[in-house]
């Protein structure tokens, strides 16, 4: 009797189920033939499905270009110095990486050899191109091709602002050579593949996408091609292959808190670099085109405070007595918004632009200047050491006081400073948590100018911050050492 009372319940259950489901699939079939109905009112363009894609024939890219790439390994006496203490086995990169020096010397200074990167030929007769940061340091440098094979190279040249350095070796054979592609046709989000030597883990293969364009890395001449390809220390110089097994870029740095691979690896673009070949090979550097400023991005802040709709350019924070805008009428506190016609929305690609514009070329720099548009024409120049640099401040404004207290900037004082002009005001202290204290400021900063009017003492200071007037940014110069830059800062409350 409890048997059957029990069947019964587990065969309603199922039942009710199966009316559930029942139920269930009449929807869905309501649905899906809605769903058709849809589908067969669209326009034939938008009923065209994108092409069933596969995974690149990654084999077969490995087996053509892994005999190009090589190890690039130094000899050195320089215990400090290696260039594989950080990045992608170099670079600038990697804050985070404590020890992972160089390796301690062997006994009376001997010199020991240490794989420091990679790098590819780029020409039969032995040129190879590798990253600048692997060779900077080496006293003899020993490439070692796939086959085993050990050449002595020299370097042809070098540039370490883009990190590209042209090696030669002479191997007495015609060696196998990886082509040079465009990366300016990269796409974000196409397949890309990686080879080289990570922890000396020679001809090692990684794939992965192109994850951005145009990263800007502090310090750098470059916009990196992003990818999380797997980079390692040790890849550095090694290519950045497309499907169509052509170099799109030279691995270069990684984003790193461990030391290893964290999916975040930069390449120098390959378009850049064969801009950077002839002068590389011919003299051995690379000589740009020169303006003769400082200039930092344009915040929002800094846009509010001067007017400009909307922040973009590149603001001049300081022009060079020695270079060629000094003549030009190009000013402190202007904004260039182009250069020979080409749009500067980032500041960070003005030294990109300069730096490509032949030398003795006339170029047209259009500038906003107290809200108004300028044409203002510069001959550039080669560069003379001082190459375009940005003045970067990351600044988090609150809105709390400006929390400065500061003085005059006295004769003796000034000299303590090192500064020949006494004119000005220096912080005497900047208080926690104040905006002051959020953008950057520092006791013995000098401050020039408030809201663009030269201030040479506190009451020329004090009563530039009263005609501000409430609720506006507050835009100051300031000199720290040797260089001045544009602070905003929040206004009170």
């Amino acid at each position: 009797m409890n048997l059957s009372i029990r069947s019964s319940l587990v065969f309603a259950g199922v039942s009710a189920a199966i009316g559930l489901c029942a139920g269930a699939a009449v929807a869905l079939a309501a649905g899906v033939a809605d769903a058709g109905q849809l589908w067969r009112e669209l326009p034939a363009a938008a009923r065209q499905t994108a092409p069933a894609e596969t995974l690149p024939d990654f084999v077969s890219l490995a087996a053509t270009l892994g005999p190009t790439v090589v190890n690039i390994a130094t000899l050195q006496s320089d215990s400090g110095s290696s260039a594989d203490n950080d990045s992608a086995g170099g670079g600038n990169d990697n804050d985070d990486d404590e020890g992972q020096g160089g390796e301690p010397l062997d006994p009376f200074d001997v010199p020991r050899g240490r794989s420091l990167g990679s790098g590819f030929v780029i020409n039969p007769a032995g040129y190879i191109l590798t990253n600048d940061h692997v060779v900077e340091n080496g006293r003899d440098i020993i490439v070692t091709t796939k086959d085993g094979e050990q050449y002595k190279a020299v370097v042809v040249g070098r540039d370490a602002k883009t990190d590209i350095a042209l090696l030669h070796i002479d191997a007495g054979r015609q060696l196998p050579v990886a082509p040079l592609g465009d990366s300016n046709q990269v796409r974000v989000g196409e397949w890309v593949m990686a080879i080289g030597d990570p922890f000396g883990f020679d001809h090692t293969v990684t794939a992965g996408i192109v994850s951005a364009k145009g990263r800007f890395i502090p310090g750098n001449y470059d916009d990196f091609i992003q990818t999380d390809a797997s980079i390692n220390p040790g890849n550095s110089g090694g290519p950045l292959i497309d499907t169509r097994g052509e170099v799109i870029g030279v691995n270069s740095a990684i984003f790193t808190r461990t030391g290893a691979s964290m999916g975040i690896g930069f390449a120098v673009p390959v378009n850049l670099v064969k801009e950077e070949l002839g002068q590389l090979k011919e003299s051995g550097r690379v000589v740009r085109g020169w303006l003769g400023v400082y200039v930092q991005q344009v915040t929002p802040a800094i846009a509010e405070s001067m007017g400009l709709g909307q922040p973009r350019g590149a603001l001049v924070a300081e022009v060079l007595s020695n270079g060629p805008a000094k003549g030009s009428g190009l000013e402190r506190g202007d904004v260039i918004i182009a250069f020979d016609a080409q749009p500067i929305d980032d500041s960070r690609e003005l030294p990109l632009i300069v730096g490509r514009a032949p030398l003795g070329h006339q170029a047209v720099v259009d500038v906003i200047r107290n809200r108004q548009p300028r044409e203002l024409k510069v001959m550039i120049s080669a560069s003379q050491g001082e190459e375009i640099a940005s003045v970067s401040r990351n600044t988090h404004q609150r809105a709390v006081p400006m929390g400065l207290t500061v003085k005059d900037l006295n004769p003796r004082l000034a000299h303590d400073l090192g500064l020949s002009d006494s004119k000005g005001v220096v912080v005497f202290s900047v208080e926690p948590g104040s905006s002051a204290d959020d953008a950057g400021l520092k006791a013995r900063d000098i401050i020039l100018e408030v809201n663009r009017q030269a201030v040479s003492n506190v009451a020329a200071y004090l009563h530039a911050l009263r005609a501000r007037g409430t609720g506006k940014v507050v835009l100051l110069l300031v000199k720290r050492d040797n260089n001045t830059v544009f602070v905003p800062l929040e206004p009170e409350g």
